[in-house]
């Protein structure tokens, strides 16, 4: 594999696993009139498909070609 493909492949991993990481950990929706709380509960599977994809990037940026 190219080096500069390597190198692509290798940025978008690590972009790809902080975003998911951040948009896992990002604090809830929550909106408070009073004595009412209104809590949005957070759905964390695009969370996890963006981590996965960073993953399989990472592994194919560090993968070894044919020498």
């Amino acid at each position: 594999m190219n080096k500069t493909i390597k190198t692509l492949l290798l940025v978008t991993g690590i972009i790809l696993l902080v975003y998911g990481i951040y948009t896992m950990i990002q604090p809830e929706t929550q909106i408070s009139i009073g004595d009412l709380d209104l809590v949005k509960s957070q759905d964390n599977t695009n969370s996890y498909i963006t981590i996965a994809l960073g993953i399989v990037a990472l592994v194919f940026s560090l993968a070894k070609g044919k020498s």
